[in-house]
């Protein structure tokens, strides 16, 4: 039996190897006998079963976000220009969720992207785009199920806790003061809410060559989609896909449809905002990790890392 994990505490306390024998006795029921193989990264467990299919469970605690991804892979699978896994089972044991799906071929983007050249990175962010496109055009009555149910709403709790969510990862006090007032400057107006994954990072791009090219092979981890303003999308996707680069940012936008005119100093301080509103920012760890804006202020911090 899998065990409890109702409270973070509980799910803290499990491990990936510890779920084993129950994540075995899952396969086994649902006809699927290979040994499953935990992944080491993600929020949730995770197991590559055999070469083709991937386990991933959801314990109480976050057994919401099963219906979530399994909705958004079932109205996906196929509508993409890129692969999305393929639904086998889904289900609940125990208390826990379930998505058996196809595994996807090929390496993940964060992987590779130090192998790749100039010239690789800006051929792929085109498809990235095109992608993206056609998430945000997806209209199905199934992905009612997606939050929040207003996006108005939710922004202005974003807005209510933003200090106070910053402070807590630890965001310097000179970073916080600012805040407030540059979010009262940026309009982010009422754009009609499309599908997102709400995380298009390199870690779930998978990536395989294709003769002397590399292509992408599939986009995964659906559990954080939401329904909400499409360039909040492009909050996760400057950060983690082009990551500061802004030749592959503007590649990325292109495809996806804007016109260069676009592309300005709005546009980079809406992504700006969207990233401090996300529901999983941390800005003390993207500071870290990203290249530093040539003035400590927003204004500045948003041509450096969404400047097209």
């Amino acid at each position: 039996m899998f065990p409890p994990a109702a409270t973070a505490a509980e799910f803290d306390e499990l491990t990936r190897e510890g779920l084993l024998p129950a994540a075995r006795d899952l396969l086994r029921t649902l006809g699927e006998p290979g040994e499953p193989v935990p992944f080491a990264d993600g929020s949730l467990p995770v197991y590559a079963v055999g070469e083709q299919l991937v386990l991933k469970l959801y314990p109480p605690l976050y057994l919401d976000e099963l219906a979530t991804e399994r909705t958004m892979l079932e109205v996906l699978h196929g509508k993409l220009p890129i692969p999305t896994p393929g639904v086998v089972h889904a289900g609940t044991r125990d208390g826990w969720g379930y998505v058996v799906m196809e595994r996807l071929p090929g390496r993940t983007l964060k992987q590779v992207w130090p192998e790749l050249s100039t010239a690789d990175r800006l051929a792929l962010a085109p498809e990235i785009g095109e992608a993206l496109s056609t998430l945000h055009s997806v209209r199905d009555p199934a992905l009612s199920v997606l939050g929040p149910p207003d996006w108005a709403a939710f922004l202005a709790g974003q807005r209510e806790k933003l200090v106070e969510h910053h402070r807590k990862t630890t965001l310097d006090e000179h970073w916080l003061a600012q805040l407030p007032e540059f979010l009262r400057t940026v309009d982010l107006g009422t754009p009609e809410t499309a599908p997102l994954h709400t995380e298009v990072m390199r870690d779930h791009l998978m990536v395989a060559r294709d003769g002397d090219n590399w292509r992408l092979t599939g986009l995964f981890d659906f559990e954080p989609a939401m329904r909400g303003a499409p360039e909040y999308e492009f909050a996760a996707a400057g950060l983690f896909v082009s990551g500061g680069d802004a030749t592959v940012f503007r590649r990325l936008l292109l495809a996806y449809g804007y016109r260069p005119a676009d592309l300005g100093p709005d546009f980079s301080r809406r992504c700006l905002a969207y990233a401090l509103l996300h529901v999983y920012s941390n800005f003390r760890w993207y500071l870290d990790v990203l290249p530093a804006p040539p003035e400590p202020t927003f204004v500045s911090l948003a041509q450096a890392w969404w400047g097209v």
